[in-house]
């Protein structure tokens, strides 16, 4: 499919030239028509958003390829969503209500891609982007997977670096739309990496983005994917640029922010300031208190929820902050009300609703064609059968804190590095943000069959695996730290492999909640005196997601990726005749 390219100029350049046209044409603009009686003074103006989306192409696999609403009986139920062809088409649907119209997006929208855009380093999804009339986006945590030279790379274009050209005879373009990285700056010359703000220009209205990450974007990425790279906070760089663009005489603005929180309800539609309080929890929250009131809106992401929600400014004035959970399966839309004499929008107008992105309606051919054409491409690989399965095995579709693949996968790793030559591993560790996916029982290539695809999609960072020495009491100190310091306002649970054991307490507080002496090897409680040989990937090993305790090994050996342990341990454990079963999920026990 070929897509006409949109050239990009150095965001310095761009924004020098539009400062200067600005200040000259707004500030000498003549009164708005309305004023003399003329056409009406507003106009309507429509925001269609997307958020981490992960490289879904097609409809996501497992429970990941649900959302839950309320059903006709009042009951909630579980609707399949997603997929690029449906979502096209249903974007396509809502622009036709109003000509005014920009879509964008609040990050992760690659990074942790299913295996037919995660094997080609994300093209196929910036393809589809540019198909999906994606106008702006903010860059997101998963953006910095491969590193600030892949994400310039998917900005402007070019081959891989290493693996060239992936079409005979064809370069990639890049995005048509414009990524912003407000505050993600060089540390050399503490400029931003990436342009800071867009200024669009819709029918007469000027309407302007800033976009950001999450400032603790270098504690869940791989220390060389943000090298040389500072994350500034999100309040104080949204500030500066609305004050800047307040100079431009630029009053209608939206933050794209890759942060997010939690609802309090499980629902897409969720009402969060039912009965007068807000129903949302989480770091979003104090940031769009804290906002400058100019601005007028913020898109979200990160969480993989969904909410629509009113959060008042500083001057305590409404505001909406949105998030359209993930993976392609809600959009959501958000109506403006533009004020062409005052140039701002009405905020008492602002409306907005998140969509299901159901597939009853019509695929889109364009982006039929995209996925088929890559498909081709990626077929020799994605096809292979890699193993069996007895049932369904839940990753990222579970609801309990230690999940079948998560077993599954601290399994996987502990075989992968167990042996002397290989590690001498006793124990692994799983971060439960690196499964991705589930293993769905049911498939096109038969049931209980696992593909190399699949297998991907639940692991597809293949980090590599390191395994170091740590004595019982950093381990102990592991374990504390899935509910304290940067986990205290929520719990990130390790997934453990078979034969370690605990017991947590959910009555107590902090680290209190691990209950002493239940923490056990093979039945042998763990010794704080004592050393041991841990596995874990080079993610965990580098202290991320929370865990500095793990930076402390020793003795390390790089061996590995995390998908060839899962690999080599479906190839080892499962056959058409004997399945591998599914695993119990019981090696941590929950109590209070």
């Amino acid at each position: 499919m070929t897509v006409p390219r949109r050239r990009h100029r150095g965001w310095l350049a761009v924004a020098t030239v539009a400062a200067a046209s600005l200040i000259g044409g707004l500030t000498t603009a003549a009164p708005a028509a309305a004023d003399r009686g003329g056409p009406s003074r507003t106009m309507d103006l429509q925001l269609l958003a997307v958020n981490d989306l992960h490289g879904n192409l097609e409809p996501p696999q497992g429970s990941s390829g649900n959302i839950t609403e309320i059903g006709p009986d009042g009951a909630p139920k579980s609707t399949p969503a997603g997929g690029v062809e449906y979502l096209a088409t249903q974007l396509k649907a809502a622009r036709a209500k109003n000509p005014n119209s920009l879509t964008v997006a609040a990050g992760d929208m690659i990074g942790a891609s299913p295996l037919l855009s995660g094997l080609f380093h994300d093209e196929p999804t910036i393809e589809a982007l540019n198909g999906l009339g994606l106008d702006v986006s903010s860059v997101g945590n998963h953006e910095f997977d491969e590193g600030r030279a892949e994400l310039l790379r998917m900005q402007n274009g070019g081959c891989h670096p290493t693996e060239g050209c992936y079409k005979p005879g064809s370069r990639f373009g890049g995005a048509d739309f414009e990524y912003l990285a407000a505050n993600v700056v060089d540390e050399r010359t503490g400029l931003p990496i990436m342009a800071p703000i867009s200024i669009k220009y819709v029918n007469g209205a000027w309407v302007a983005f800033i976009g950001m990450t999450l400032e603790g974007t270098p504690d869940i990425v791989t220390a060389e994917g943000v090298k040389g790279l500072r994350f500034k906070d999100e309040v104080e760089t949204a500030n500066r640029y609305a004050k800047l663009l307040k100079l431009l005489g630029i009053k209608s603005i939206v933050v794209l922010l890759h942060e997010g929180g939690m609802p309090a309800g499980n629902v897409y539609n969720y009402d969060c300031n039912a009965g007068g309080s807000l129903g949302l929890s989480g770091p979003v929250v104090d940031i769009a208190k804290n906002l400058d009131p100019e601005i007028d809106a913020v898109v979200t992401g990160h969480t993989h929820q969904s909410y629509v929600c009113s959060i008042p400014d500083p001057k305590g004035q409404p505001r909406l902050v949105t998030s359209g959970a993930s993976f392609g399966r809600l959009y959501t839309e958000i109506n403006l009300t533009y004020d062409k004499r005052t140039r701002d929008i009405v905020r008492t107008k602002v409306t907005g609703a998140n969509h299901v992105v159901r597939r009853d309606v019509a695929k889109d051919p364009a982006m039929t064609s995209v996925i088929t054409e890559w498909n081709k491409l990626a077929a020799p690989v994605a096809n292979r059968h890699v193993g069996w399965i007895a049932g369904r095995i839940d990753g990222r579709g579970s609801t309990a804190p230690e999940s079948p693949m998560g077993d599954l996968i601290a399994d996987a790793q502990l075989e992968a590095t167990a042996a002397p030559d290989k590690g001498g591993a006793q124990l692994a560790f799983m971060n439960p943000g690196g499964i991705r996916s589930d293993f769905a029982y049911e498939g096109p290539e038969g049931d209980g069959i696992v593909t190399y695809a699949e297998a991907f999609t639940v692991q597809p960072f293949t980090n590599m695996m390191v395994t170091q020495t740590m004595t019982g009491q950093a381990i102990l100190d592991v374990l504390a730290q899935q509910v304290t310091g940067a986990n205290a306002a929520g719990p990130r649970w390790l997934q453990v492999s078979e034969g370690f054991t605990y017991t947590v307490d959910r009555a107590q507080t902090g680290a209190a909640k691990i209950v002493p002496g239940s923490v056990k090897l093979h039945g042998r409680p763990i010794d704080p005196a004592t050393t041991y040989r841990v596995s874990v990937n080079e993610f965990l090993a580098g202290g991320g997601d929370g865990f500095p305790a793990l930076a402390t090994g020793t003795d390390k050996l790089v061996g590995g990726s995390d998908l060839d342990a899962v690999l080599a341990y479906l190839g080892a454990h499962s056959s058409a005749s004997a399945p591998l079963p599914v695993p119990a999920a019981d090696r941590i026990t929950f109590t209070g």
